[in-house]
């Protein structure tokens, strides 16, 4: 073999040797619900054969971002979405025409369309959309995400949904496939060691009912609802305490609307926390009176847990783990009756130790899903090109 041959051949295989890089879309990599969903598949992928980068739509730095770039990540950054600026457009085609991907994976919800348009219009052959959600806000960006989201199914070659709800909504078929907001379960199992240590540093009695929730300060998440229902309940347990984890834009005013029920005293207001596992052992109960969602990974978690469940009749049913225990109560009943049901809980007897073995059978393991992701990506090119 001539020596250019030789150099054409170690290209070549070099080529053939290096994972296959898929381009995902989001807004931003701090730590919400699609976010988590997103590093628990990456940490699980075989990153030999599948590599992940992606493209930005805020400046700030995520929360994720130094662990996505240790793990051989890269990160791209356009400007805030809005699907009618023609700068944002573009941004897009500058950004595809100097980095031209041939899979990308769009995790917008209702303005996943228009990267995937991008996308498209410089070669690229496997674009996925990904449905995390079954309801959208009604505010001053709603008409606009109406008048986009039928235009997903247009440039999307793959439709995925976190289930089935969220894939009818959003893409309006049955076409498409449910991949579940998987996690990391063994990180979960419940450990009663774990628990009084947790309690032991958040300076809460090994005896002390504690009712949990972790989510952002978003209205979505309906806190306001949740602090009157443990008003109510501290009138019954006095002794109880409420976990909250997460931060956002209405913190500081349920932080006011704690101390205007007199209730801040028995009100853990915890922040963004990178150890969700090891908290959720010292909780009782888990609580999630969200207005909507679509499969929210933070109630698989809480079953994982081996944590009994309240949540409301807006989530749908997609997360109701077989083995678990989740009980739904409607949002349009009052706090107290709410509290009556979070107390009947806190009163009963439950196997938190059969939690992870439920939520690993029912296949939201994030090793599960990374393997059927890698095998999805590299096949679905091959048989596109």
């Amino acid at each position: 073999m001539h020596r250019g041959e030789a150099v054409v051949s170690e290209i070549l295989d070099t080529k053939i040797n290096e994972p296959l890089r898929v381009l995902v879309v989001v807004t931003s990599m701090n730590r919400g619900g699609l976010e988590t969903f997103t590093m628990n598949v990456y940490r699980a992928l075989n990153r030999s054969k599948v590599q992940l980068d992606f493209l930005l739509h805020r400046s700030d730095s995520g929360a994720y971002e130094e662990e996505i770039e240790s793990l051989g990540g890269r990160i791209y950054r356009v400007r805030r979405q809005n699907p009618l600026d023609p700068r944002y457009w573009t941004a897009l085609n500058e950004f595809f025409a100097k980095h031209p991907y041939e899979v990308v994976w769009a995790q917008l919800d209702c303005l996943s369309a228009e990267p995937l348009a991008a996308a498209a219009r410089h070669g690229a052959i496997v674009r996925v959309a990904h449905s995390h959600n079954s309801y959208q806000d009604r505010d001053l960006k709603y008409p606009l995400k109406m008048l986009c989201k039928p235009l997903i199914k247009r440039y999307a070659t793959d439709l995925f949904a976190c289930g089935e709800e969220a894939g009818r909504w959003m893409f309006n078929t049955d076409d498409f496939e449910v991949v579940r907001n998987c996690i990391d379960v063994d990180s979960y199992a419940y450990d009663p060691a774990v628990r009084t240590e947790v309690r032991r540093e958040l300076g809460i009695t090994d005896d002390a009912p504690v009712v949990g929730h972790v989510g952002r300060f978003d209205a979505v998440k309906n806190h306001a609802l949740l602090l009157d229902v443990f008003a109510a309940l501290l009138k019954r347990r006095p002794d109880a305490l409420l976990m909250l984890a997460g931060d956002g834009p209405l913190r500081m005013e349920m932080e006011r609307k704690a101390a205007e029920l007199g209730i801040t005293g028995s009100v853990k207001f915890l922040g963004v926390r990178s150890d969700v596992p090891r908290l959720m052992q010292a909780m009782d109960c888990f609580t999630m009176p969200s207005l909507y969602e679509g499969l929210p990974m933070v109630l698989v978690e809480a079953q994982a847990a081996g944590l009994p469940c309240l949540i409301s009749d807006a989530i749908p049913r997609d997360c109701y783990i077989k083995g678990g225990h989740v009980e739904c109560e409607k949002l349009d009943v009052c706090a107290r009756a709410w509290a009556e049901r979070v107390d009947g809980i806190l009163a009963g007897e439950f196997d938190r130790a059969s939690g992870a073995k439920a939520v690993r059978a029912a296949g939201f393991d994030s090793s599960e899903t990374a393997e059927r992701l890698t095998d999805f990506f590299s096949g679905a090119l091959k048989r596109k090109r």
